[in-house]
């Protein structure tokens, strides 16, 4: 059975509505479970549960510390490629945007490897947009084989590709793959996503699964907070980490929460997220698996980062640039969204420092080996 069998036994407007019916002693009982099921972690992200928030940051710290000690895992995204025949409404690498485009080459690639490697990283993620007729899975391979020497950990947030292609780049290094579904509304899907290959809702949703039969290490999931109502899009997001622990156990999940950010365009988010809200979502998921990464990116404020260390977030991104070629500055290339705590790598780590903890610059069995 796949993901997509499952997710078609649920009516998105039937669970929306079930969430917003949760009770507070609904959230009691969840609340009071070792090992919370997907109907409690409705109650969890309901809003109901806005009463028990200080509850939750508490125990949420606690399985956290318990589960992965004090540290967080810095991670920096370098961009490939800001091609795209995608449509999203809510991205500047949208095809119709008149911006310049860049694919990097084997000579930029290693300038921003200098670059990025001059902060300490041993962790690095390449994106790209989707543009297969240009970036190859040859394109990946070869970008793989250039990186591989100077990095203990490769992840991607590209494309969705096939199961053998997936097999091909694992054999090469590739260590994680993040993949988000942005929404998991089906009827709604094909509203932000008008034309291109991401147009295919249950392409993109099956990508886990191939990544699973594929042997991928970790997998990353999330939706995009500010497409469609975030709490009906959490319970589908952990429906979906539920079934993909259970169907390919020897993987490792990652969870993701990145709200909508400024970028080319007049897209406005149809469901803004607040931060107490982000807030009970992060602690709802740590509740509700004790096991999940929570990741973090730069799309938020300094302030909210700094707070969020406590809540349940295991990794952060930190000096990061969403245009191709920004680290080594060999490109004037659009950004994919702009960047909201530009904080260096080094003043960030700093900063997990003076609240107690520490930053990981590479991957976590690399640490533990050693």
């Amino acid at each position: 059975m796949k993901f997509s069998d499952i997710l078609n036994k649920y009516d998105w407007k039937s669970v929306k509505k079930s969430i917003y019916s949760k009770t507070e002693d609904d959230v009691r009982k969840a609340l009071g479970k070792e090992h919370p099921d997907p109907e409690d972690f409705k109650a969890l992200v309901s809003p109901a549960a806005a009463a028990f928030i200080e509850q939750m940051a508490a125990r949420s710290n606690l399985v956290t510390q318990k589960r992965f000690g004090r540290t967080i895992q810095l991670y920096i995204p370098m961009y490939l490629s800001n091609e795209c025949s995608n449509q999203c409404i809510y991205c500047g690498f949208n095809s119709n945007n008149l911006i310049d485009r860049i694919t990097l080459s084997e000579e930029q690639i290693l300038e921003e490897i200098k670059a990025i490697k001059s902060y300490g990283y041993e962790h690095i993620l390449l994106v790209t947009g989707d543009f297969p007729e240009k970036v190859t899975l040859e394109y990946f391979k070869n970008a793989i084989k250039l990186i591989k020497p100077y990095f203990s950990q490769i992840s991607f947030e590209v494309q969705p590709l096939e199961e053998d292609e997936y097999k091909e780049l694992i054999s090469l290094g590739l260590h994680t793959v993040y993949i988000y579904q942005e929404t998991y509304n089906k009827e709604n899907y094909f509203i932000y996503h008008p034309k291109g290959k991401k147009a295919d809702f249950d392409y993109r949703l099956e990508t886990p699964d191939r990544l699973g039969r594929a042997g991928i290490y970790k997998t990353g999931i999330g939706s995009l907070l500010g497409l469609e109502d975030w709490r009906t899009d959490a319970f589908f997001t952990a429906l979906h980490l539920r079934y993909l622990e259970q169907t390919y156990w020897k993987t490792k999940y990652s969870i993701s929460f990145p709200r909508l950010r400024p970028h080319l365009g007049d897209f406005q988010p149809k469901s803004p997220v607040t931060e107490k809200e982000l807030v009970q979502l992060i602690t709802a998921f740590r509740i509700y698996d004790e096991e999940v990464e929570l990741s973090m990116s730069s799309r938020e404020s300094r302030k909210f980062r700094d707070n969020c260390l406590k809540l349940g977030i295991t990794c952060m991104s930190a000096g990061s640039r969403t245009d191709p070629g920004g680290y080594a500055s060999c490109s004037n290339a659009l950004e994919q969204f702009e960047v909201h705590d530009d904080r260096s790598p080094g003043e960030v780590a700093q900063m997990i420092k003076d609240n107690g903890y520490e930053a990981v610059w590479k991957d976590w069995d690399a640490c533990l080996q050693e």
